[in-house]
């Protein structure tokens, strides 16, 4: 039975669904963040927000949600040609991924969650990734996932579980996950405190959070507000009357 989990955990609205999850299934849980020379760097301080207000706001969880770590790693920045890590605009590249796409990251990410999950005697990684909306991304894969696990495993002697609880839904369904967990108090917390938006924009405050409302990340997240909205019987993301 496994009672410990490692969370990837960046401080947006996927890994936060995701933190919360693993909250309220396992007894102990870390989480992980890296630092790898985003443009969004924004991120890593809305993560410690995010983190503080998890514990200050719901009770039942506060006693399980153990030490956070950071790691840097910027040389993803320095050998990737992403518009995630450089001034660069988005656009698809001719091999069908957008520019967006850091090669190797999540691989990197979860080789990294091994070694401290090992170090620290957690049992299972808990990662964000999905099909339904990864801009194709390769490494987002459920058998990139599998084939991770069986690696971790086998390369440490320690058998991990690689936990993807995103895998099959999208946005939608991944704010009304949230409010299964933590009702409006969590969906709340997703909307003001998470950061999603590639450029890092804090200033521009919509329905569904911060971000510049353009970029393919904040796209993203704004339709799978409005569907999940529509699902509530809300409009323009007010409760109806």
């Amino acid at each position: 039975m496994h009672t410990s989990a490692l969370v990837l955990f960046s401080g947006g609205q996927d890994s936060t669904t995701c933190l919360a999850e693993a909250l309220g299934k396992y007894e102990r849980v870390e989480t992980l963040g890296f630092d790898y020379g985003q443009r969004h760097s924004v991120e890593l301080e809305a993560r410690l927000t995010v983190l503080a207000h998890l514990r200050e706001r719901f009770a039942a969880w506060a006693p399980r949600l153990g030490e956070d770590h950071l790691l840097n790693v910027d040389v993803l920045g320095q050998i990737s040609h992403s518009s995630l890590t450089q001034e660069i605009a988005f656009e698809m590249q001719t091999g069908g991924l957008p520019n967006t796409f850091v090669p190797g990251r999540n691989l990197l990410f979860l080789t990294l969650a091994g070694a401290l999950a090992y170090r620290r005697g957690l049992q299972v990684i808990v990662t964000g990734v999905c099909e339904t909306d990864f801009s194709g991304y390769p490494d987002c894969r459920d058998d990139t996932m599998k084939a991770m696990q069986l690696a971790l495993s086998l390369g440490m002697e320690r058998r991990f579980l690689i936990e993807t609880p995103l895998m099959w839904i999208d946005k939608a369904d991944t704010w009304a996950m949230a409010h299964r967990l933590g009702g409006d108090a969590l969906v709340d917390l997703i909307v003001e405190d998470t950061h999603t938006c590639y450029l890092g924009d804090r200033t521009h405050r919509h329905i569904w959070g911060y971000g510049c409302g353009t970029c393919p990340a904040c796209e993203l997240r704004a339709r799978g507000w409005e569907r999940y909205a529509a699902s509530r019987g809300q409009a323009g993301g007010a409760l109806a009357p």
